[in-house]
């Protein structure tokens, strides 16, 4: 069962959320595998990646880094390190598709790897294949590993 979120400013999440929720979402993937390993979207998805690696015992784990945001503004996609090959068999995680920027450009290096996020808004949620909780668009979401207090 998905959450829904409403607009409100900001949706603080906390560790247990993302460990809650990060199950939940392994819990759906497990029968659209078997997964050859996982792939994390460096640095959002680290966290997530784990938890899902963990759960579909998965112990062939990678990272495709890219950096999008700069505090609260969603700036262009810069890849810090791609990924080679066409991602067949393999399982990409990331913690948001907001805009579906990240998830578009990390596809065009693994056009057929599955694609899950934990949270989802609107806009990104046609460019991922399975999320977990749905988030208006207006919603800003503070992450635990964002956040000074963590």
């Amino acid at each position: 069962m998905t959450h829904d979120y409403t607009a409100s400013d900001t949706l603080f999440l906390d560790w247990r959320d993302i460990h809650r929720d990060s199950l939940a979402l392994a819990d759906r993937l497990e029968s659209l595998g078997p997964f050859r390993g996982i792939v994390a979207v460096a640095r959002g998805g680290l966290v997530p990646a784990a938890i899902v690696a963990r759960r579909l015992r998965l112990r062939l784990v990678d990272t495709v880094c890219v950096a999008s945001y700069e505090h609260r503004r969603q700036g262009g996609v810069e890849v810090l390190k791609p990924l080679q090959g066409d991602g067949d068999g393999w399982l990409v995680v990331d913690d948001l598709a907001d805009s579906g920027l990240t998830a578009r450009t990390v596809r065009t290096m693994l056009p057929k790897a599955r694609y899950a996020v934990v949270y989802a808004k609107p806009l990104g949620r046609p460019d991922v294949d399975v999320w977990q909780v749905a988030v208006d668009q207006g919603v800003w979401l503070e992450f635990p590993w964002d956040s000074d207090a963590g």
